[in-house]
């Protein structure tokens, strides 16, 4: 039993000090950690939720068109907020492009950066991810206002915010499929 704790506790140091001495690897190793350790966001507690009370919020797609927030009330919404360099974010990426490949007819998306156009589209060519990606122009309703990377919101068709997280997240588990399968019968 101690040969195979002092075998782990020698695979860590190695890992960390490969991390450290080698910058081309640390953020692939943060990824996969993310991933390794996501779950399933919760929902908050119905007594609990904000609704959202305006939603005048203009964005831009990455091809530079107005796009209007208001046309997404009464309508289930999804707004993740994101850049490519940041490690959470890179690593919920797969299970969010799942969502809208299952969910992008019924349900509205926002996959939020504000980093310049050019890369983001460059960061999608090169991932292969299909979302849409928009750059906020205004200040978003104040309900969706954060400073931390990745939070996403998932908001039903009344503008209530049934999901709010920050932080990795798998967004393709059963609980959060079931969550938006009831939104959509609401």
């Amino acid at each position: 039993m101690n040969f195979l704790k002092k075998n782990w506790i020698d695979i860590v140091f190695v890992v960390i000090l490969l991390v450290v001495l080698i910058p081309q690897i640390r953020v692939p190793v943060q990824v996969f950690l993310q991933r390794f350790i996501s779950m399933a966001p919760s929902e908050i507690d119905k007594d609990e939720r904000e609704t959202i009370a305006n939603y005048t919020w203009e964005l831009a797609s990455l091809e530079g068109n107005k796009v209007a927030f208001s046309q997404s009330e009464g309508r289930v919404v999804l707004v993740n907020y994101w850049a490519s360099w940041c490690p959470p974010c890179v690593a919920e990426m797969p299970s969010l492009q799942t969502l809208y490949e299952r969910y992008g007819d019924r349900v509205d998306f926002y996959f939020v950066t504000s980093e310049e156009a050019v890369v983001a589209k460059k960061f999608l060519q090169n991932t292969g991810y299909t979302f849409p990606v928009y750059i906020s122009s205004h200040w978003p309703p104040k309900e969706l206002q954060t400073q931390t990377l990745p939070t996403t919101y998932l908001i039903s068709k009344e503008g209530e915010i049934v999901i709010k997280k920050t932080g990795v997240a798998n967004w393709s588990s059963e609980k959060v499929l079931k969550t938006i399968d009831n939104l959509l019968l609401q």
